[in-house]
């Protein structure tokens, strides 16, 4: 979401120049193309001639098709990034922007966005950030073996939040485009078509060149790939054809918010202090411990309040669950972020180490600090490539009772052995750990105590192989457990499956474009229609029952949690566990792990940085290279050597007295094709949180 190091480098707004985009027509692999009547809009990244006015011109076909044609250019890259400069005529339309959040990643609850929407009646724009790395390479994957190559709940999702949107005047933006956004576009004309309703649906992407408006690539670029891209195409959709629903594919997260910002008439100056409101996505979620079952039930997702001045505010739904506090904040801040004074985005890189947050009431924090760095801008865009990563296999099975972890050793032994005999040294590509005991690696000093308490264990093998052969053989022998193996295992599951990671390059902005299209919704005769009206009004009327409490029965509400850090210092001089210290977050970008550490008294930062060493979080983070739950010599060995590979950085965060740590090569290669049953990462916080530690005076 955010960037570890050089991350999001892309894309940066064009300033247009009058030169006509050439139709051509190509058979639709992933972006089909529009009907001959129309044309699209292409815009190049790179270095152009002065800017001069926007020629461009909006076409209707019988279908109802709206489709811009024209082309842009950005500034010379010494000017810098001038988002402002795309709009051909910049006004203030209101004083105060609200945008909401209704999703942060792709398995998201489309009623919680709905509450959302009920519960904000201010709000401008929802934005649906549906589209991690991960994501993207299974779309990619999908998409070439004959499916969807956009998030196939598109329809799901607008079927329970248009008719309210639309009632309400709000404009939706969402990348669930991925790989074919102009497939998800179809997707959601028909169903407006079938509601009776009547809207315009933007779509703004990538495009392999501007020399040509079509290509044969599937996904628009070679391989492929995605670049991130920045705000501009966005603007454009909503400056120009006032869309009800803008469909993207991959651009940066932080240009889903920022281009609301853009879109009113706010300059770059404003934007900046804003541009960072991607990241609060999960701000008042489950961040924190301690929250009850029926807080959770009643979670409202977050909304950003935005002034022309600059101002923002982070809220929620008044009177919602969830927690939104200063603590929250700070956790989301850092949150899948390397240098936090180089945040890079497509459009601007931002400075968050003097951030600060202020509680207004429950329900909202404001945000102040957030500066630009220098250089203010990206000079290069992040390219993400598909590429092959192997094949990956797994099995599970159960054992309980006494002496179940040595049966788990015993099993271990012998998959490994039997994969030996027929593939001598393949072995090393399989790890192993224990679900329940030491699969996500938060023992700290007590494995010793832990083990002699496990008395029902899951274990599972996972191996990355080269060959689909080796990944069957694999598979097979682990199956092989029910009758070779351990007595009283049971409960066998196995999979295998091809792996595609995104490999990344950074690219020259001039090698980049992209292009808009604008489509309305053709509206059934009126007898059609009144019968879609009513099945329309059926299914709002279904998905806005939102149950308000647990099915269980009531439990205990906490309503007196703090929203401030604490007041009391942590001792010093005996051994605590860190978690009596600080709160942390985990995230992850690629092969890099970032985690936070915030401590609960903001004066104990001083403290904590003493202990807090390169030393100290390599000890820490050294069991995530085990590759078994019972290492041979040979194992340690491995350990020690991959352990040479990895980079430490700690950063200060003076602004909410915290630490952010990130840790390079340390996760397995990464979400796309790690071996571990946390690909992301996302629990290593609680491997650092358990860790011992002696404070000093």
């Amino acid at each position: 979401m955010a960037n570890v190091k050089n991350v999001l480098a892309p894309n940066q707004l064009r300033t247009p120049i009058s030169r006509a985009v050439p139709e051509e027509r190509h058979a639709r692999p992933a972006f089909p193309p529009p009907p001959a009547s129309s044309r699209l809009l292409a815009l190049p990244a790179g270095d152009g001639p002065a800017p001069a006015p926007l020629a461009s011109s909006l076409a209707s076909t019988a279908a109802g098709e709206q489709v811009w044609s024209g082309d842009a250019r950005s500034r010379p890259p010494h000017r810098g990034p001038r988002i402002e400069s795309e709009r051909s005529n910049p006004q203030r339309r209101r004083d105060t922007v609200y945008v909401g959040c209704g999703a942060g990643f792709g398995g998201d609850r489309p009623m919680a966005a709905l509450k959302l929407l009920e519960g904000v009646k201010e709000l401008n724009y929802l934005v649906l950030e549906c589209l991690a790395e991960r994501t993207l390479a299974d779309r990619y994957q999908i998409m070439m073996s004959g499916g969807k190559g956009y998030d196939p709940r598109v329809k799901e999702w607008l079927s329970v939040l248009l008719p309210l949107a639309l009632d309400r005047g709000v404009c939706i933006i969402t990348n669930m485009g991925a790989v074919d956004p102009l497939g998800a576009q179809e997707e959601v004309l028909e169903l407006a078509s079938n509601l009776g309703l009547e809207i315009t649906v933007a779509v703004a992407y990538e495009t392999s060149s501007g020399n040509s408006v079509f290509s044969n690539e599937s996904t628009g670029v070679q391989q492929g790939g995605s670049t991130y891209l920045g705000a501009a195409s966005i603007v454009h959709c909503l400056e120009n054809g006032k869309p009800q629903v803008v469909i993207t594919s991959r651009v940066a997260d932080a240009a889903l918010f920022l281009a609301p910002m853009v879109g009113i008439g706010m300059t770059l100056r404003s934007c900046h202090k804003g541009h960072w409101l991607a990241i609060f996505w999960n701000v008042d979620a489950n961040s924190l411990e301690g929250i009850s079952c029926t807080l959770l039930l009643d979670l409202s997702l977050p909304y950003a309040e935005v002034s022309y001045k600059g101002e923002v505010f982070v809220g929620k739904a008044e009177g919602s669950g969830g927690l939104l506090s200063y603590s929250t904040c700070a956790e989301q801040l850092l949150y899948e972020v390397g240098d936090p004074a180089n945040y890079i985005t497509p459009d601007l890189v931002v400075d968050f180490r003097d951030v600060k947050f202020q509680q207004i009431s429950k329900d909202k924090v404001q945000c102040k600090g957030a500066k630009p760095s220098n250089p203010c801008w990206p000079e290069k865009l992040l390219q993400l490539l598909p590429t092959e990563s192997g094949w990956k296999g797994w099995g599970e099975i159960s054992y309980g009772g006494q002496e179940c972890l040595k049966r788990a050793h015993a099993a271990e032994y012998l998959v490994r052995s039997w994969m030996n005999e027929t593939y001598p040294g393949i072995e090393g590509k399989i790890i192993s750990y224990i679900i329940g005991y030491d699969s996500l690696k938060a023992i700290g000093d007590n494995k010793d105590s832990s083990a002699k308490q496990v008395m029902d264990v899951r274990f599972r093998m996972d191996g990355l192989f080269e060959l689909e052969e080796h990944t069957v053989k694999f598979v097979e022998e682990f199956i092989a457990l029910y009758t070779n193996g351990p007595a009283g295992g049971g409960g066998i599951s196995t999979g295998q499956k091809k792996e595609i990671t995104l490999q990344k390059i950074l690219v020259d902005r001039e090698k980049i474009f992209w292009r808009v299209n604008m489509k309305k919704s053709s509206i059934p005769s009126p007898q059609n229609q009144a019968t879609n009206a009513d099945k329309g009004q059926m299914c709002d009327q279904q998905q806005h029952k939102c149950p308000r409490s647990c099915a269980m029965g009531t439990l205990p509400l906490n309503t007196n949690m703090d929203t401030l850090p604490s007041a009391v210092p942590s001792p010093s001089g005996t051994k605590i566990p860190l978690y009596h210290v600080a709160h942390s977050r985990a995230g992850d970008k690629g092969n890099d792990l970032n985690f936070s550490i915030i401590p609960h008294f903001p004066d104990d930062t001083g403290r904590l940085r003493a202990v807090i060493t390169r030393d100290w979080v390599k000890n820490a983070v050294s069991p995530l290279l085990d590759s078994s739950s019972f290492p041979a010599d040979r194992a340690n060995q491995v350990r020690y050597d991959l352990l040479e590979n990895i980079s430490i950085e700690i950063y200060d965060v003076p602004g909410i007295s915290s630490l952010n740590v990130v840790v390079s090569n340390i996760l397995d290669g990464g979400v796309n094709s790690s071996r571990r049953i946390d690909r992301h990462g996302k629990t290593l916080s609680d491997l650092i949180l358990c860790q011992n530690v002696v404070l000093p005076p």
